[in-house]
């Protein structure tokens, strides 16, 4: 049967472009000189991702890779406004970590959202801005303002959804050590079983539950080898769903599997890995499980690995998938450690909706500016609010430019480029535009129109 569990997904995603402003003016009868009254046009929808408790995998994204959100319409006369763009909801799995792609190498460049609570929304492809209508530019010296506004383009890019399991638990151990039939034994998760190396090929969920009454998720990930930090056999697939895990189930095979391995070799390589993979995984508590227990001849491989554990502050477990032995108390002590290392979460509050915070640190990247030199005298500008000022303009329009201009100056724009060191008589290049900086101006004095490349 076709694996259906895909946990990393490349996407391109686009908002709805912004609706075009109009410029209009009122025609009445007996009113000769009716003022403007056009419209804005409307802002586009956006691509939104959210997290949602029912789904298991990023199954929806493995063959659907674009997405674009409904356009803003355009403003008319009469004042009467575009209407905004419907948002395109796209849900994913709860513990999915969103990232933005670099558009040259594919290669995630920085944190969108890591979404942990059911619900938990981010905005990856903001809708264009609409356009405002001519009404807007009114001014006590500008009565008949003979432009308005283009619309916004959205923005087109690739993000990356990783989903990471949020199981309480995780079992981990080298290829065929038993973990399968460990959360096959103690939930009603049904993996395949065979004593083969990788024969669990995507991590399985169950719920195990204590005589107390207490449950936790416990999730089987599939083995690991000597070198799976560097993503080795299945390494780096999987390493990843170990790190949202509170407790580590490190599960050893005491008969040392068809190869004969050595249980203390065993443990101290898995325990090497994660903390290759990711060093506070290293501290993350961990219980040790003896596991074929119920073999002739494997009590000092027990004896040994149990000295072992104790050494390094863990707690042990000798055990029997096949017969059950032990697991009885294995899952008790599992369900309190959870229990407490909950409480312990509770308490740092981590399990608030950071929804907003998400949109915070959307609009701060948005209201950046950046400066940068791109030749002796000769400068680039680029940020999504200076960009959106530029685009939205209407360059056949000389009012519409001389509005820009003024933007600019209220921006900062001019005080970036003199920090950056900028002279007068330089060129700043915004998008396809090219402008002369003239940083001894008056104040109030526009700038210089600019020189159109396109």
């Amino acid at each position: 049967m076709e694996n259906t569990f895909t946990d990393l997904s490349h996407i391109n995603v686009k908002g709805g472009d912004g609706g075009a402003g109009c410029m209009s003016f009122r025609r009445e009868a007996y009113v000769p000189k009716g003022g403007p009254d056009g419209g804005d046009g409307g802002r586009g929808g956006n691509v939104v991702i959210e997290a949602d408790p029912q789904l298991s995998s990023l199954i929806d994204y493995r063959y659907k890779h674009h997405f674009r959100a409904q356009r803003g319409t355009h403003g008319q006369g009469a004042r009467r406004h575009g209407s905004d763009g419907a948002d395109l909801v796209l849900r994913v799995p709860v513990g999915t970590v969103v990232r933005e792609l670099d558009p040259a190498t594919q290669t995630p460049a920085y944190d969108i959202a890591d979404l942990t609570q059911p619900g938990e929304r981010v905005i990856v492809a903001p809708g264009g801005a609409g356009g405002r209508g001519n009404i807007h530019f009114v001014t006590s010296v500008r009565r008949a303002p003979a432009f308005a506004e283009k619309g916004e383009p959205a923005r087109e890019h690739w993000i990356e959804l990783e989903m990471k399991l949020m199981a309480d638990a995780a079992l981990v151990g080298m290829p065929s050590v038993g973990k399968s039939s460990i959360i096959a034994r103690v939930s009603a998760a049904r993996p395949k079983v065979a004593d083969y190396p990788f024969t669990t090929l995507v991590p399985n969920l169950g719920v195990a539950r204590a005589a107390s009454g207490q449950s936790f998720v416990l999730a089987d990930v599939p083995g690991l080898i000597e070198g799976a930090s560097e993503g080795k056999g299945l390494g780096h697939q999987f390493l990843r769903h170990i790190e949202r895990t509170a407790l580590i189930l490190h599960v050893v095979d005491v008969t040392g599997g068809y190869e004969g391995r050595d249980v203390i070799e065993d443990y101290e390589t898995i325990n090497a890995e994660l903390a290759a993979y990711a060093s506070e995984l290293a501290e993350r508590p961990q219980i040790v499980v003896a596991n074929k227990c119920d073999l002739p001849g494997t009590e000092e491989a027990v004896e040994r690995l149990r000295a072992a554990a104790e050494a390094d502050g863990h707690a042990f477990f000798a055990v029997s998938a096949a017969t059950g032995e032990g697991l009885d108390a294995l899952v008790s002590s599992c369900a309190a450690e959870v229990a407490r290392l909950r409480a312990e979460a509770a308490e740092r509050d981590e399990g608030d909706d950071r929804t907003d915070l998400w949109e915070l640190e959307r609009q701060r990247r948005d209201r950046a500016l950046r400066v940068s030199r791109e030749e002796r005298h000769a400068w680039r500008v680029s940020g999504s609010q200076v960009e959106r000022m530029v685009v939205q303009t209407d360059w056949d329009n000389d009012e519409a430019v001389a509005y820009l201009q003024h933007r600019f100056e209220r921006s900062g724009l001019n005080d970036a480029l003199a920090k950056a060191g900028a002279q007068t008589g330089d060129e700043v290049r915004i998008l396809e535009l090219a402008f002369t900086y003239e940083g001894d101006r008056a104040a109030g004095e526009p700038l210089p129109e600019a020189d159109g490349e396109e």
